[in-house]
């Protein structure tokens, strides 16, 4: 059984990242009934929390069902840090986690997310504050380094442990990397095979498939994964990957009823947390990936797309779920 302070996950929890634009409360919804064991909001600013800005407030929103959930800060201060922390905990969350990862230059020019990776007595410490100021579990979220000369996780896994975090999740790239190239998980396994760890450690970057998750698991070792840019449009892999795990068999893909069906779930939530505009809008990412492998779908995506209103955007989903029941009788 992993645990996270006293949160239960289960023997190999799989886990959904944290994504800004992403991760929010109508994906998280159908992420969870596709499997997801644990689940962070979008990355929430530090200084927009203080501000009581409110993107950063309705970042705080979450909801019984999604439990385990964890909010994620990123920052560059520590006492913003510190009071972002404060804030967060006053909702409830089951655990508090610290962006150490986000390699965007937005965030890392700015002395947060990945940029603490060059100042590694400064992320310490601002763990250590972090740590000291919540009642909740204390999880980070990081990488192997800055760059290639700098990939002294194996060292920074044991400082933070040291000062009291209950997890640790490394993607499998540097900083400088950003997401080319493929995810190197050979220091994931170093940290997790560290006699000296003892808290759960969670692998991240490009599993994609049941296969490469067992893979990663028998190789390395790590205590779960943390899945995020193959779920977008695809929730199901999380249970895909489970049935693998536990009897070697590949799952059917999701039919097209059940698509559409989460699909519409899935926009609904969207446009009731987010209104009619931004609801919309935001959607449009997930489209291509809920019907991959569909042939002859990209007029119907671009309309999609282009839609303006719920309504018109049911209509066209109702449209390809008949052309496309027709072409499999057929």
């Amino acid at each position: 059984m992993v645990k996270i302070g006293n949160i239960e996950l289960g023997d190999f929890p799989l886990l959904l990242a944290p994504m800004e634009d992403v991760s929010d409360p109508p994906f998280r919804a159908v992420c969870k009934e596709g499997g997801a064991d644990l689940m962070y909001t979008e990355f929430i600013s530090s200084e927009g929390l203080i501000r009581d800005a409110a993107k950063s407030r309705q970042k705080l929103d979450i909801f019984e069902y999604e439990r385990p959930i964890g909010i994620q800060l990123f920052g560059g201060d520590i006492g913003n840090m510190v009071e972002s922390a404060k804030i967060a905990t006053e909702v409830s969350p089951d655990l508090i986690d610290i962006n150490y990862g986000c390699p965007v230059k937005a965030v890392a020019c700015r002395g947060a997310g990945a940029a603490l990776l060059q100042d590694i007595p400064k992320m310490v410490k601002m763990t250590e504050e972090i740590v000291k100021c919540t009642r909740l579990p204390v999880t980070v979220k990081t990488r192997l380094g800055w760059d290639d000369k700098t990939k002294n996780i194996v060292e920074v896994a044991e400082r933070l442990q040291d000062i009291g975090i209950k997890a640790l999740t490394v993607h499998g790239r540097t900083r400088v990397q950003m997401y080319k190239g493929e995810a190197d998980w050979t220091l994931i396994g170093d940290i997790k095979n560290n006699p000296r760890m003892h808290i759960p450690i969670f692998g991240n970057g490009d599993v994609d498939t049941p296969q490469k998750a067992l893979h990663n698991k028998n190789r390395y070792g790590v205590d779960g994964i943390m899945i995020g840019r193959a779920s977008i449009g695809y929730p199901w892999i999380f249970n895909e990957i489970k049935n693998y795990l536990a009897n070697g068999e590949i799952a059917l893909p999701p039919s097209l009823t059940e698509r559409i069906r989460v699909t519409k779930k899935h926009l609904a939530f969207s446009i009731q947390w987010k209104g009619n505009k931004l609801g919309i809008f935001e959607m449009r990412r997930h489209y291509a990936s809920y019907f991959k492998g569909f042939p002859d779908f990209k007029p119907y995506r671009a309309r999609l797309v282009e839609a303006m209103t719920g309504e018109e955007i049911f209509s066209i989903l109702k449209e390809v779920e008949e052309k496309y029941i027709e072409v499999v009788l057929a």
